[in-house]
């Protein structure tokens, strides 16, 4: 692989302010409630999510195999069939015409092959892809390539300080009102979910293609989502009853506390993810916003996951 998105240095960096602002929604999802407080030291992040370019130069230097190109250990997986332990990744797969939308395997599939290198599996490739944004990445992966990058990945906090650019209780990166006809603000699901996007939409697009936030952030709303250092919770904390007791800095829940409930045999730590993706559609689920927030469980890497760095 060759080409500037190879050989570029690491993506620019812009500064965030230390503030206290209000995090989360009370108008949405139960998850990002309730609304509170919380406040935020300066930090700089990146202005961009990380690239398959650059995260193909990161392998290059190292030699580092992700989580979806490794061996699976039968024991971490109880109960899972046998031609699913196998290296691979979960890939999107449009379906043929409308489908119930409580039953989200009939648009995901378990790919033996699939990785960051083999995005859609085997037979895919990231040739024309090297301005996208990686995507397959499990935690640790992201993890490990901030910890080469002389860089960390950012808390739950961090991040929608970031994703909001100042614009306190506004619904989405941009503000207030969602995006009208003729306008075109970010790379979610555009058309009839998940069978027929309009042209443009349905997959990744080259990082900073939609214009940036007003602290200069590209993608903080679709694209791909992107991990957080976070381990998830149902629910924020309650707002603090006196200016004294506002959280700073906070670091989000215990791993114990992540556990999924509704599948108690996998005691897998899972980590707050942020940003929404090119697959989130207002008919579904409507996480493109700063305060969307759904787990994700470390050890799994997905055709719209990824990430980007913070320095603090």
């Amino acid at each position: 692989m060759t080409g500037p998105a190879l050989t570029d240095s690491l993506t620019t960096l812009a500064r965030v302010p230390a503030q206290t602002f209000v995090m989360g929604s009370d108008r949405h999802g139960a998850e990002e409630a309730p609304t509170h407080r919380v406040r935020v030291d300066e930090f700089v992040i990146e202005t961009h999510q990380v690239t398959v370019g650059q995260f193909a130069r990161f392998v290059l230097a190292t030699g580092y195999p992700t989580v979806a190109e490794r061996p699976l250990n039968p024991a971490d997986y109880p109960g899972a069939p046998a031609e699913n332990l196998q290296p691979g990744s979960l890939v999107f797969t449009g379906t043929a015409g409308p489908v119930d939308l409580r039953h989200i395997s009939q648009w995901w599939r378990w790919t033996p092959g699939a990785s960051w290198r083999r995005p859609r599996g085997p037979g895919s490739s990231i040739e024309q892809l090297l301005d996208h944004p990686v995507s397959q990445i499990a935690y640790e992966d992201a993890a490990s390539y901030a910890d080469w990058a002389g860089r960390v990945l950012p808390t739950e906090a961090e991040w929608e300080a970031a994703a909001r650019g100042g614009l306190d209780h506004a619904d989405y990166t941009w503000g207030a009102r969602p995006e009208q006809a003729g306008e075109r603000l970010a790379n979610y699901w555009h058309g009839d979910f998940p069978w027929r996007p309009r042209p443009g939409y349905g997959h990744t697009t080259p990082v900073g293609s939609f214009a940036p936030n007003a602290y200069g952030l590209f993608d903080m709303a679709g694209n791909v989502w992107e991990w957080t250092s976070d381990w998830y919770a149902d629910r924020h904390e309650e707002d603090a009853a006196h200016d004294c007791c506002i959280p700073s800095n906070p670091r989000g829940a215990a791993e114990s506390d992540s556990y999924d409930r509704a599948q108690p045999a996998f005691t897998i730590g899972r980590k707050v993810v942020k940003g929404g993706s090119f697959l989130c559609a207002d008919s579904y689920c409507l996480r493109y916003r700063p305060a969307a927030r759904r787990p994700q469980m470390i050890d799994t890497g997905m055709s719209h996951i990824g990430f980007r760095c913070v320095v603090r």
